[in-house]
């Protein structure tokens, strides 16, 4: 028979009961089905999603069976009020689909076959009933901190393997082995954050060609920050983030913005924990347009496919040489005044100078000097103020400024030479999406 918990309906950690107590959502609850707990919790949004959903289940039961009993998978079937009535109706399809399978009472034989393969399924019911999204905060943000609070309620504790909180969305697919790396990577392993290998589809029409050149953006941007040897150089796609408990309650857990929750998400991460990958499985994210967001993926691919002119343009290479040059004496610099370091910078370039006026270094580093009584607490707190959303202020304000974005493949042929890679073809010689693919094969090997 299937339970319902809501917080605090476990004995928990003291540091996981503070941060639920202080920080945590408390309108909500879990449907399981049963009153146990779990090494590690995957939590997914679900938005009007119902035949994806089951997409997303097929590929999740094609996983070896012998992991399935170590992870709970969650999803958060959510809207906000007001939402249109064809919203409301998909969500309720989803809802009814999943507590059919956790309470064992389905017809449908889909649900049957989940039911049966022991894959552990939740719902979190936050679309109606008094229970929908706030408008105001109401959005992907927020219905992954309601799935990722409510899951700090049925992890195992006592177990000697790490617990973590997986992000997934109801639109993606994922690769045979997804749950086996997960565990062997980072459950067995000392991991505190991290996120997963990625790959957009690129055989559907007519979605392709932009999505092959989005994918490349996000890939040549993470790219150009490693060349520049920055410490944010990884991906924030919702998708694919992964943090354990305690990374996670440390800083002080998701975010509720209804766009960019996952920039913000790993970002919070990365100035306190490593950033690692898994690399040993894929997640398929989906290469659809989508009105969910203001921006992302799905935005991306339908602002493309709306632009009549399709160009296809990068930042440029010398922008991130300037943020490599920046960072290499910035990152030296411990006794250096404001003053020399900003004439250091001047030096480098006189726009660069203007950005960190702009951004009010000498202010900034007065008090991280003032502040940092060891050199590694004036490398963490250098870290914290040149963070990954002022790097990408930084490189916007060049684009602005000095090194306008240029043609896609040329800055991908020069960045390409700056990472000692092999470029793969001369952009005449085919079409565009060959070409994207030849290049994003590379990249999808390299980054």
């Amino acid at each position: 028979m299937s339970v319902r918990i809501k917080h605090f309906d476990f004995p928990l950690p003291p540091d996981v009961s503070k941060y639920l107590h202080k920080y945590s959502a408390r309108n909500w609850e879990l449907l399981l089905p049963d009153k146990r707990k779990y090494e590690s919790v995957v939590v997914i949004p679900t938005l009007a999603e119902y035949e994806n959903l089951k997409n997303l289940l097929s590929s999740l039961i094609k996983n070896d069976k012998s992991y399935f009993d170590k992870f709970l998978i969650l999803f958060v079937v959510n809207n906000i009020k007001n939402i249109s009535s064809k919203v409301i109706d998909e969500n309720r399809k989803s809802i009814i689909f999943l507590s059919g399978i956790i309470n064992r009472y389905s017809n449908d034989l889909f649900a049957r076959e989940i039911e049966k393969s022991g894959l552990n399924i939740g719902l979190i019911d936050a679309s109606g009933n008094g229970k929908e999204l706030p408008a105001k905060t109401g959005g992907v943000g927020l219905a992954r901190k309601i799935g990722m609070d409510l899951a700090l309620n049925v992890l195992d504790y006592h177990t000697r393997n790490n617990n973590l909180l997986i992000c997934l969305d109801s639109d993606c697919t994922v690769e045979e082995n997804y749950l086996a790396a997960i565990y062997k990577r980072a459950v067995l392993r000392d991991f505190s954050a991290g996120y997963v290998r990625f790959e957009h589809p690129v055989d559907i029409n007519p979605y392709s060609e932009a999505i092959i050149l989005y994918e490349i953006f996000l890939r040549y941007y993470t790219l150009g920050l490693r060349y520049a040897e920055s410490p944010y150089a990884f991906y924030t796609i919702g998708s694919t983030m992964i943090s354990d408990y305690k990374a996670y309650v440390s800083v002080e857990g998701m975010n509720k913005r209804k766009a960019a929750e996952d920039f913000y998400f790993m970002e919070k991460l990365a100035k306190r924990f490593e950033i690692k990958e898994i690399r040993d499985t894929v997640i398929y994210p989906s290469p659809r347009g989508s009105w969910r967001v203001p921006f992302g993926t799905g935005k991306a691919v339908e602002k493309f496919l709306e632009d009549e002119k399709k160009e296809f343009l990068l930042h440029s290479p010398n922008s991130f040489k300037i943020l490599k040059e920046w960072l290499r004496i910035f990152n030296l610099s411990e006794t250096d005044s404001a003053e020399n370091l900003l004439r250091r910078a001047e030096a480098i370039l006189p726009e660069l100078r203007e950005f960190l006026s702009q951004q009010n270094f000498k202010e900034a580093w007065t008090k991280i000097t003032a502040s940092s009584k060891t050199i590694k607490q004036l490398e963490k707190q250098k870290k914290f103020w040149f963070d990954g959303f002022r790097t990408l202020k930084m490189i916007h304000f060049l684009r602005d400024s000095v090194y306008p974005d240029i043609d896609g493949f040329e800055a991908l042929r020069q960045m390409f030479i700056l990472n000692k890679l092999e470029t793969p073809l001369n952009k005449s010689e085919i079409n565009r999406v060959m070409t994207g693919m030849a290049y994003l094969k590379i990249l999808r090997a390299k980054v």
